[in-house]
């Protein structure tokens, strides 16, 4: 049966134009409003003062971020298709200015494996640097620039013995390459440990909320007086990227280790003279302690008469048993290692020994280790 409304006479083009129409007087009203030929710029509110935390913030930034360089590790390669070798952008990471002879900190995890290295500077200056000296335990190295001393900014040194969880914390450095970035947040730890690139640990490490992410390595933290506290060195992320806790080699052991590099090339650490045994095989006889294998001869260990472990008619006479540093109880290596890093090359300490079930005292005096 065929539709006789009226409805189904009226063609699809009259529908559409109708709905066209009733669109456009519905709309037609507020066109008015959406254009305006004399429309100006809004009048501005006025902010007032920066709050003291905010100009505190931009103070340390505009301070200290002269100080604090872009440093690029690049390797060479050779070319997939010829035996030419290329040079490879390897890494990426923060420094920061040490002195005013163009000496630069960094980590040494991000130098670790360049053939070559530059630095850019604050000013966007790009400067060859040549490694003056590395500590891989303690993640740190020092780079030389030849940047003239006008363009150098040395950073401020701070101490971090002092230092309170809690306590505001600001990170300048080159996160994914971004330039000149600062980040702040707080002390949420002290004293942590963490292992270095040797597999080594480090003692007294800052623990930060201040967001740390890959580039920022080897860059300052500062306290809220612009001053050096720690040098930004890892995070602990299962993505790799900030993730709320960073970590910072406190600035008293910086202070310590650089002038070493600086002088010597290498971080000279006070030792004993004697070889030490597995702590898993001392646990195997059953040793509660550190077992002396062998001393040096001449070297301090032997000075002292402390006994290595030495073979007699086919039976093995074990030596001295390492107990304490200096009254500090030691159970390993690492623990030894911390302890002694104490004191420097030349000065005497009391080594606690077990010799034969009897407790006894040795003063010795420390040694470089070879």
């Amino acid at each position: 049966m065929r539709d006789k409304s009226p409805i189904g006479k009226i063609s699809p083009f009259v529908i559409f134009l109708l709905v066209v129409i009733g669109l456009w007087l519905t709309f037609k009203p507020y066109s008015r409003f959406t254009r305006n030929p004399d429309a100006t710029p809004r009048a501005i509110t006025a902010r007032g003062e920066l709050a003291a935390d905010e100009q505190n913030t931009i103070e340390i930034f505009r301070e200290n971020s002269p100080a604090v360089v872009y440093v690029t590790s690049i390797a060479l390669r050779r070319g997939m298709f010829s035996l030419n070798a290329v040079e490879i952008p390897q890494g990426t990471g923060s420094g920061f200015v040490w002195d005013n002879e163009g000496r630069i900190v960094t980590n040494y995890h991000v130098i670790s494996d360049a053939n070559r290295v530059q630095v850019t500077m604050a000013d966007q200056s790009t400067w060859k640097a040549v490694l003056v000296g590395a500590a891989p335990d303690k993640d740190l190295a020092v780079l030389q620039i030849s940047a003239p001393e006008q363009r150098l900014k040395p950073i401020t040194i701070g101490s971090s013995s002092d230092l309170l969880v809690g306590q505001k914390v600001f990170a300048i450095g080159n996160p994914f390459g971004l330039d000149q970035t600062i980040t702040t947040g707080i002390i949420s730890a002290l004293n942590r440990e963490i292992n270095s690139i040797t597999g080594r640990t480090i003692r007294g490490v800052i623990q930060t909320d201040a967001a740390i992410n890959p580039g920022n390595s080897g860059g300052p933290l500062l306290d809220s007086a612009g001053r050096l506290i720690g040098v930004n060195t890892a995070i602990y992320s299962p993505s790799g990227a900030y993730a709320g806790i960073g970590f910072a080699v406190p600035v008293d052991e910086v202070n310590r280790v650089i002038p070493q590099l600086i002088r010597h090339g290498k971080l000279i650490k006070p030792g004993i003279g004697a070889s030490l045994a597995d702590e898993r095989v001392a646990s195997r006889l059953g040793i509660d302690g550190i077992l002396i294998l062998n001393v040096e001869t001449g070297g301090p260990a032997q000075s002292a008469g402390l006994r290595p472990t030495t073979q007699y008619r086919g039976d093995i006479v074990l030596g001295d048993v390492i107990l304490a540093i200096a009254g500090k109880k030691v159970r390993s290596f690492d623990e030894l290692r911390y302890e002694l890093e104490k004191f420097k090359v030349g000065d005497e300490v009391i080594v606690s020994i077990n010799r034969d079930g009897q407790v006894l005292d040795v003063t010795v005096e420390l040694g470089p280790i070879n």
